[in-house]
């Protein structure tokens, strides 16, 4: 296995790579594949971005999100960030603002409602990460299926099959209407999280319940 001292180094320079991260502004924990992540940076989505770079370096198992963000003396209004999203919703074609019921409060963005598709979900919450201000998003939006026939469950595995990313022989996929359960073994933070994407691509999931584990990797 890798130590922590090498697991450690890997993360640091897959941020240092990435020019909208400042490595001085991150700092990295690392004990036996669980990562936390320090420190303070000036936009939300930097949160966003600095998770998503150490959740492809093998190795990492679990995060721990510690960092904070600090506008400085510019910080916004709750109603100032209100208006702003109002103006996304009203040009953004994948999220549907009749269907949500947003709140902002100290800085956070709080999402609820229900959508058809996961896709619309992550939209909304990648354009309220975006906005200037903001101190993080809650996510609690759900998403109903209009679908009466459940799942098929071999539609989600010639999926995996598909996927060059994905070790499909080593993921097991159960399906009880329009539930998935997947379970099994991965190699990667990324991978896990490529699977459930791919299981929530599938016509008519309304609920992925993610129970792949992680290889501790040399």
């Amino acid at each position: 296995m890798k130590t922590n001292e090498k697991l450690q180094k890997d993360i640091q320079n897959a941020i240092k790579c990435e020019l909208l991260l400042h490595k001085a502004e991150i700092g990295v924990i690392e004990k036996k594949g669980v990562v936390t992540l320090t420190g303070t940076v000036n936009n939300y989505s930097k949160i966003i971005e600095a998770e998503n770079i150490v959740k492809k370096v093998p190795g990492v198992k679990v995060i721990v999100d510690k960092m904070e963000v600090y506008h400085g003396y510019s910080n916004k209004k709750d109603n100032e960030i209100a208006e702003e999203i109002l103006n996304i919703l009203k040009w953004n074609l994948n999220i549907l603002q009749e269907k949500l019921v947003i709140k902002v409060l100290g800085g956070w963005i709080y999402l609820d409602g229900t959508l058809d598709w996961n896709y619309q979900r992550e939209s909304a919450n990648m354009a309220m990460s975006n906005i200037s201000g903001v101190k993080g998003v809650i996510n609690n939006i759900k998403i109903k299926s209009e679908l009466k026939n459940p799942v098929e469950k071999e539609a989600i595995e010639k999926a995996f099959i598909r996927n060059w990313a994905l070790n499909y022989d080593s993921i097991y996929v159960d399906v009880s209407g329009c539930k998935v359960t997947l379970r099994g073994t991965v190699d990667s933070f990324y991978e896990k999280e490529e699977a459930e994407r791919i299981a929530w691509n599938t016509l008519g999931v309304c609920a992925v319940n993610n129970e792949l584990s992680i290889r501790y990797l040399a």
